[in-house]
């Protein structure tokens, strides 16, 4: 995964704190504008109610009047009232906004007049700023520490399991050791949870070490108890092969018996490899490239029968290397029958490079459906073929991903295949 467990929860706190901060600024935002709109109507309805009690009893008495409020009585019968212009054009009453001053107006009327509040709302727009930015701080401080006391609890409850997670990805999955995560060495702060993951992965990790052990003993006594036979069929054949009486058709016979046992050799050595994987190194010597590819082309000749088919051989500076020769043997091999079996027609070309090896063919070619799984345990393509070793394409590539000699495929349908292996330097 992209992002640890941690580090996601903190990020959706981080994110939760936001929108939550959005979300409380807006509803402060619009709350203020209501409750000053409202104290506002409140604070200037009073007023004039207080003017028209008092002018009821005196009619000469004076007008709301201060620092942010001014006032205009118009009475039914004034000819010319004492209004200002910006004030003559209102219409309707209640709190009104006054055009290019940004000043409020209240208007009142009445049968004994019309009353008009000029007021500045500065005052109130300042309470309710100061309100709600101390609301707002408050608030987000409350949301703040509630969100770090709960990102707290939870990280202290997500660390056991990621320090689980850590000791279990250190693993060696052909032992895997679950001692380092017995229930004595786990965190204080387990949980029951993590202690159940704890003994679920212990016993996991018992049953993988028991199947893995029982697949290498398996490979390693198949693999022995093949070369009893084999070594039968060579000294058999070593044997016939020296009476001269045989006729030439017999000794050719005999020729494929004996190539057909070291080939048969070289793939048991090759799963004895795979089975000890990288418990015991194998036997190495320095080699020629050249020199088992050649001896594999040669060899796959006579698999093409009377098939209009070419075989070419290209060297431009193969290496030497150090390593068990039989391994490149049968990764040669393999590529070099598989190329034999789908050409029908035309060429198969090898050309030896100092980093690679490239067998090209013209032969039928693979759908991408079909190299997407080429790779794949016990996939074929000719199913119907019984013709090969039997051991495909997975354990070629084993072989090259045990000794750094990765195996790659191009292919296309009616275009050939091209196969690559490439030697580490």
């Amino acid at each position: 995964m992209p992002h640890g467990l941690p580090r996601r929860i903190k990020l959706a706190f981080i994110t939760q704190a936001l929108i939550g901060s959005i979300v409380i600024t807006v509803g402060i935002l619009l709350t203020g504008i209501v409750v000053r709109q409202k104290v506002v109507e409140q604070r200037v309805h009073q007023e004039a109610q207080a003017f028209w009690q008092a002018y009821a009893q005196d009619p000469s008495h004076r007008l709301p009047s201060s620092s942010t409020m001014s006032s205009y009585l118009v009475v039914p019968g004034n000819l010319e009232p004492p209004l200002p212009a910006e004030l003559r054009g209102i219409a309707g009453t209640g709190v009104q906004r006054l055009p290019d001053s940004g000043r409020l107006v209240y208007v009142d009327r009445r049968p004994q007049g019309t009353l008009y509040i000029i007021f500045s709302a500065w005052l109130a727009d300042q309470s309710v700023l100061l309100t709600g930015l101390v609301s707002l701080i408050l608030s987000l401080a409350t949301s703040g520490v509630l969100i770090w006391m709960t990102y707290r609890t939870s990280k202290r409850m997500v660390t056991p399991v990621s320090w689980l997670a850590n000791q279990v990805a250190h693993w060696d999955p052909r032992d895997p050791d679950a001692s380092a995560i017995a229930s004595a060495h786990l965190p204080a702060e387990a949980g029951d949870e993590v202690r159940k993951l704890s003994r679920a992965l212990t016993g996991l990790s018992q049953r993988v070490g028991d199947f893995v052990q029982r697949e290498r003993n398996f490979t390693r006594d198949a693999s022995h108890e093949l070369r009893t036979p084999l070594t039968v069929i060579r000294v058999a054949t070593d044997l016939m092969l020296a009476d001269t009486e045989n006729s030439s058709r017999t000794r050719r016979s005999l020729s494929r018996i004996q190539q057909a046992g070291r080939d048969m050799e070289a793939v048991i050595e090759a799963f004895l490899i795979l089975a000890r994987e990288a418990d015991v190194a194998p036997q190495s010597e320095e080699f020629e490239v050249r020199d088992i590819v050649t001896a594999e082309v040669d060899r796959i000749r006579p698999l093409l029968g009377d098939r209009p088919v070419t075989v070419s051989l290209h060297d431009e500076g193969a290496p030497r290397l150090v390593a068990p020769p039989h391994v490149l043997r049968v990764m040669v091999g393999n590529l070099l029958g598989n190329a034999a079996r789908f050409t029908e027609s035309g060429e198969i070309e090898v050309r030896l490079m100092p980093d690679r090896v490239v067998i090209r063919d013209s032969g039928i070619g693979m759908s991408p459906e079909i190299l997407a799984k080429a790779f794949d345990p016990f996939f074929r393509a000719d199913s119907a073929d019984s013709d090969g070793k039997g051991m495909g394409l997975s354990i070629v590539r084993r072989l090259g991903e045990r000794f750094g000699w990765p195996v790659s495929l191009a292919s296309a349908p009616g275009q050939g295949t091209t196969a690559v292996i490439r030697f580490a330097r």
